[in-house]
């Protein structure tokens, strides 16, 4: 069966990467860590990793989709995936400590986003823009009209 799965080129600290990797999601599993190499499960998603070297990084033209329904989900991957030098970007994307892209993503945003009046829509197109992480009360707020400037 043909399958395609992520390969992840890490700076010689594959097994912290993969116990990190771990101890964030509740859903992890390890078939195989070693010094040079690992294959792991994150909620259902099969890793490949490799102790590639510092010749290659990781950067935003790739990232990983948590798809959440909850402000504790969000508030949960936000914080364990930048703790110990992870850093806040826009929109819901952060990078981990080992400079992984990832977006923490309500399906609230994808739903509010796509909903047929556009008015109520573009609102919580803007109120995303100005947000780090994601806050469903302030995207619901957007998407009522509430707390917003008129022109």
């Amino acid at each position: 069966m043909t399958s395609i799965t992520p390969f992840l080129w890490f700076d010689n600290n594959v097994p912290e990467a993969v116990a990190f990797y771990k101890s964030v999601f509740p859903n992890a599993e390890v078939e195989t860590v070693s010094d040079f190499m690992a294959v792991f499960e994150l909620e259902g998603q099969r890793f490949n990793a490799l102790n590639g070297g510092p010749q290659y990084k990781f950067n935003e033209a790739v990232s990983f989709f948590i798809s959440v329904e909850t402000q504790a989900e969000v508030d949960y991957f936000w914080s364990r995936l930048i703790a110990d030098g992870g850093e806040e970007s826009r929109c819901g994307w952060l990078k981990d400590k080992f400079g992984l892209s990832w977006q923490v993503v309500p399906s609230a945003l994808g739903r509010y986003l796509g909903d047929a009046d556009r008015a109520k829509a573009n609102r919580v197109m803007q109120a995303m823009m100005g947000m780090r992480k994601i806050v469903i009360a302030d995207l619901d707020k957007a998407m009522r009209g509430e707390g917003m400037t008129v022109p």
